[in-house]
């Protein structure tokens, strides 16, 4: 099993506040940049790419030609500034200040309960209720947090498709600490891609994670979802 943790660096949302001066010299208004969670998605076409910012919006990088990450498919935190102008029929632009990407992997395999224990983890978790916490373009994203005893000690954090349960879109996240306990709080962040099954319907649905709190109970969170279809 590929051990897998990624820290959310939140200082990284500062970098660029105070250092964008606007384009116009005649006055010392400062760019205020936007946030976002996005997918990039690479063109094949002359290796270009664009940025799903949610269900329905894709728009491309003003200041960008090539994906930093290749041929790849990732979901990633971005920084840009307002969209420019645009003539009609064209796609949206924005000029991206950074892209950092999120840790994108596969729902792992159901091995049943006690199985899937075993192979990843029985230790608690929290989810974390943000804005980076959210099911849409085919992933889930997941800002999650826990204890570390040593921030340098990799994780693994697995979502399981549940399809031993009655709920046909039932996930279960699991944490496995590699018996790193500790008392430093810490959070990360890591992206799902969803199974097929989740996107075969033409309607809304509603998914279902669960996991294992800190405070001993089994919680649950529900996303509703818009299939993807490309």
């Amino acid at each position: 099993m590929k051990k897998i943790f990624a820290f959310l660096t939140v200082a990284l949302m500062a970098i660029s506040t105070f250092s964008l001066q606007s384009c116009d010299d005649d006055d010392n208004e400062v760019a205020v940049p936007g946030y976002a969670l996005v997918t990039v998605k690479p063109n094949v076409v002359g290796g270009s790419f664009v940025m799903q910012f949610s269900d329905s919006l894709q728009v491309m990088a003003s200041n960008m030609t090539l994906s930093p990450f290749g041929d790849k498919e990732v979901r990633a935190l971005i920084a840009y500034t307002s969209p420019e102008g645009t003539q009609q029929g064209e796609m949206p632009r924005v000029h991206v200040l950074w892209m950092d990407s999120v840790m994108t992997k596969p729902v792992a395999d159901n091995l049943g309960e006690n199985g899937n224990k075993d192979k990843y983890g029985d230790e608690p978790i929290e989810v974390v209720n943000s804005w980076e916490t959210v099911a849409e373009d085919g992933y889930l994203t997941i800002r999650f947090r826990g204890y570390w005893g040593d921030l340098s000690k990799a994780h693994a954090i697995n979502l399981v498709h549940r399809t031993d349960a009655n709920q046909p879109y039932l996930l279960h996240l699991y944490h496995d600490n590699k018996d790193d306990e500790g008392k430093i709080v810490a959070d990360g962040l890591v992206a799902f891609r969803l199974p097929a099954a989740f996107n075969e319907g033409e309607k809304p649905i509603t998914i279902t994670l669960q996991y294992e709190s800190y405070s001993g109970k089994l919680k649950t969170v529900d996303f509703k979802y818009i299939p993807r279809k490309d």
